[in-house]
């Protein structure tokens, strides 16, 4: 008898959940942080770093980037997004629909879907709930996201309220392409809780949701500049009506501080473009809050990025000698940066994980909150 996608292991006495998720291309252990690909890569990274030293179990994929280059038909008739960024393990799609919904000045909503212009060449383009699906099932996907509309949180009710219809309908359109192909071996399909910041709207939504019996659910729409303490209530008001035997998802959360205080609402998977952006950027995460690699406080320091950290730029390299690869545009720099980043998520989840198993979540996350505040001149 095969596995069910979602296999529920512990539950913490803070509501955290310790699961599995078993997917086409292996199991993912949640809670899990998948790393963002959006145009078939982590920028910074190769797949050989990905696989053998940060262990990645699954990727964050664009269905609106890799749409418009180098196109899901190219990569359909190179065997799928696996076989095109040689990439042995699981995918999962973003729909498209946050990026069409943030070209605010280059696309208009209506029934049919969304056309806008393209951020590249200013071409013109329409994604339908169909067109999502067929973009996405062309992929390949493991993991497929549901075409929403995702409205501002800020926006007045009748505007939420009607873009929560409007995902609805989307949502079933999508569910007729989707299901025949899930039939003949495709990936699993979630469904995208909207309603912004309106907690009736989102408990409609939800229970409107329910009655598809989907494979997962995703809280969307949040993380768009609200209070954090806001985003935690909508998120843990959702999560705790979507069924304990179904993965959850919260779409585009955060920073690690943000992470730790978001497992124990009941959530199992999150992704954010932080670790790689800021890393880029110069901003690093360490056990002791975040670093600013180019300031001159660090221009002498001998010490690794993170003393607690294993990665190979923490036991290799001093935080003088990174700041002078960053402030130098080295390549080098990006790269080690970005390595550190994401592997300090990485191993964020996997000892929440560890403390979860031992019933012991509240305590750690406590302590790593404590932590982060102190500050990295005190690591």
């Amino acid at each position: 008898m095969s596995a069910p996608l979602y296999e529920l292991l512990a539950t913490d006495p803070s509501g955290a959940r310790r699961g599995r998720l078993h997917l086409r291309h292996g199991t993912v252990e949640t809670p899990v942080f998948m790393p963002v690909g959006t145009a078939g890569s982590v920028k910074g990274l190769d797949q050989h770093e990905l696989e053998t030293l940060l262990e990645v179990e699954i990727l964050l994929g664009n269905t609106y980037h890799l749409y418009l280059r180098p196109g899901h038909e190219l990569v359909a008739r190179h065997g799928g997004l696996h076989r095109y960024m040689s990439w042995p393990r699981n995918i999962l799609t973003d729909s498209g629909g946050y990026q069409v919904f943030s070209l605010s000045k280059r696309r208009k909503i209506r029934e049919e879907g969304v056309e806008f212009r393209s951020h590249l060449d200013g071409s013109r383009h329409l994604i339908s709930p169909e067109r999502s699906m067929e973009i996405q099932l062309a992929l390949d996907s493991d993991v497929i996201m549901a075409f929403d509309e995702c409205p501002a949180t800020d926006a007045p009710r009748a505007e939420v309220a009607s873009a929560v219809e409007r995902t609805t309908r989307w949502l079933d359109r999508c569910i007729e392409v989707w299901r025949p192909a899930r039939e003949a071996g495709k990936g699993e399909l979630f469904g995208i809780v909207q309603g912004a910041l309106d907690g009736e709207l989102r408990d409609e939504h939800t229970a409107i949701l329910l009655e598809r019996d989907l494979p997962g659910y995703a809280v969307g729409g949040l993380a768009l500049g609200e209070e954090p303490a806001r985003m935690r209530e909508i998120a843990h008001r959702v999560a705790s009506r979507l069924p304990a035997d179904r993965p959850r998802y919260l779409m585009g959360v955060g920073f690690p501080e943000d992470l730790l205080r978001c497992i124990p609402l009941g959530l199992d998977m999150f992704d954010c473009v932080l670790p790689t952006r800021c890393a880029r950027n110069g901003l690093l995460f360490t056990s002791y809050g975040r670093l600013p690699i180019r300031n001159a406080t660090w221009k002498d320091d001998e010490r690794p990025i993170d003393p607690s950290c294993a990665c190979p730029a923490c036991q290799r390299y001093s935080r003088a000698y990174l700041r002078h690869l960053c402030r130098s545009g080295e390549l080098t720099g990006m790269k080690l940066s970005t390595l550190h980043n994401v592997w300090f998520y990485l191993t964020l989840m996997r000892e929440a994980r560890q403390a979860i198993e031992e019933g012991r979540y509240e305590a750690f996350a406590a302590e790593r909150l404590e932590r982060l505040g102190r500050g990295p001149a005190e690591a």
